[in-house]
């Protein structure tokens, strides 16, 4: 006797006796993860009903969508962001949420941490699924950088510095922080008239611009973003600079010549960490064996490096596709391993970075009819929010940091003498 099949109502049924199941299976491990909360509270609220975890004035998170549970059980990081993008849940304070949930999860993260690291040996000599090329490298760039210039003009200062700012005075406004960090940078370098400075990844133009118009320097500078490239050119020639600042639309990898300073400003980010020792290999083929190379960073902690560089997080997932993070010590071991480069300076200005993130965040607040005239849809204010909300969390949390690091040839040899000199404006 054959069996019948079910009908599709009875089909219909069971599957949505199946997702019933999974988002209660996946609410109670999230409410019995947040019973475990040490630092901070948090008052989760899902029609109508309240309950608080923790200890301290709550951030409230309202649940919209009982989708979100399962979001973020199966996804992690990217769920928990794609989830709030999507409107399943909401939260009016999302940088200190972000804190108490870094928090949360140091310990349980640490023991991921150390199984990753010991299996790192073996794990890095996997064949990639998809081998990364230079069209894809393009790609991801122009995923995020090239949104709009318009967007990005409403979000930036007027130095267009997409970067950490560095605020030795916190009553500085943004643009003056925005130059205090490329002075900061050109004293490390000693960047003089007579140098010829190559700049590994140009944003709008705005080191190259400075450089050259406060330190008399010739600065030769690529970019793969087309939206950055024509933002760049056109101030070079607004600025009268062109005999002076060279803007190329050029990988990196193909850029020829020798050079007396590098300069690379949060660029290294955007490679991919397979991309490390080329990176260095390509600096110090540009770099005269004399010359300096000054790098900024985003980094992540040494610990976490192995773990983070395999995890599809909600960063690399929404809105740095083909990211990641390196950690110093990565950056050591590249830079010792490819090239004769080697570490003479290290400042971390990591906190500095709340500060710059905050800002921005103003600023697409006070700017939010302009950017609704572009024509971003509600979910695209959502992620933004999210994002800068994120990242100034974990920078708070010392999750993640920032670090300006100096590289020096194989004959460069530390002198005594005046700071670097500076051009009037």
């Amino acid at each position: 006797m054959v069996e019948s099949t079910p009908s599709i109502v009875d089909q219909s049924t069971t599957l949505r006796d199946d997702y019933s199941r999974g988002v209660r299976a996946a609410r109670a491990l999230v409410h019995r993860l947040l019973k475990g909360l040490h630092h901070g509270a948090i008052e989760l609220v899902e029609d109508g009903e309240s309950r608080v975890y923790g200890s301290g004035e709550p951030i409230r998170v309202v649940v919209n969508d009982p989708r979100a549970y399962v979001a973020v059980v199966r996804g992690g990081s990217a769920g928990f962001g794609r989830s709030f993008v999507a409107g399943w849940w909401t939260c009016e304070n999302l940088t200190d949420l972000v804190r108490v949930l870094v928090r949360a999860l140091n310990r349980p993260l640490s023991h991921l941490d150390t199984w990753a690291r010991a299996i790192a040996p073996v794990r890095d000599r996997l064949p990639q699924r998809r081998r990364r090329e230079r069209p894809m490298d393009r790609g991801f760039i122009r995923a995020h950088y090239d949104l709009g210039n318009d967007f990005y003009q409403l979000m930036l200062d007027e130095t267009m510095m997409y970067s950490c700012a560095y605020f030795s005075d916190p009553s500085m406004s943004l643009a003056d922080a925005s130059r205090a960090k490329l002075d900061r940078l050109a004293r490390k370098l000693g960047i003089r008239p007579s140098d010829h400075v190559a700049e590994i990844g140009t944003g709008w133009g705005g080191l190259a611009v400075h450089f050259a118009e406060h330190y008399g320097c010739r600065v030769t500078s690529v970019t793969i973003s087309d939206a950055q490239f024509d933002v760049a050119r056109r101030r070079v020639e607004e600025r009268g600079l062109a005999d002076r600042v060279t803007i190329l639309n050029l990988d990196y990898r193909d850029l020829g010549g020798h050079y007396d300073k590098v300069v690379s400003v949060e660029m290294v980010e955007a490679i991919g960490w397979r991309q490390l020792e080329t990176y260095f290999a390509t600096l110090q083929r540009l770099v005269t064996p004399e010359g300096l190379v000054a790098i900024q960073a985003i980094t992540i902690d040494d610990a976490a490096y192995e773990r983070a560089k395999w995890t599809e997080d909600f960063i690399k997932d929404l809105v740095f596709p083909g990211g990641f993070l390196p950690s110093l010590s990565a950056l050591v071991k590249a830079s010792s391993t490819s090239s004769a480069l080697r570490v003479i300076d290290v400042e971390d200005i990591g906190r500095h970075y709340p500060e710059t993130l905050s800002r921005w965040r103003a600023n697409l607040a006070a700017h939010r009819a302009e950017v609704d005239t572009l024509g971003y849809p509600e979910d695209f204010h959502r992620l933004w929010d999210l994002y800068l909300g994120y990242c100034e969390g974990a920078f708070l949390e010392r999750h993640i940091s920032d670090l300006q690091v100096v590289f020096a040839g194989e004959a460069y040899r530390p002198k005594l003498g005046p700071t670097p000199f500076r051009v009037a404006p």
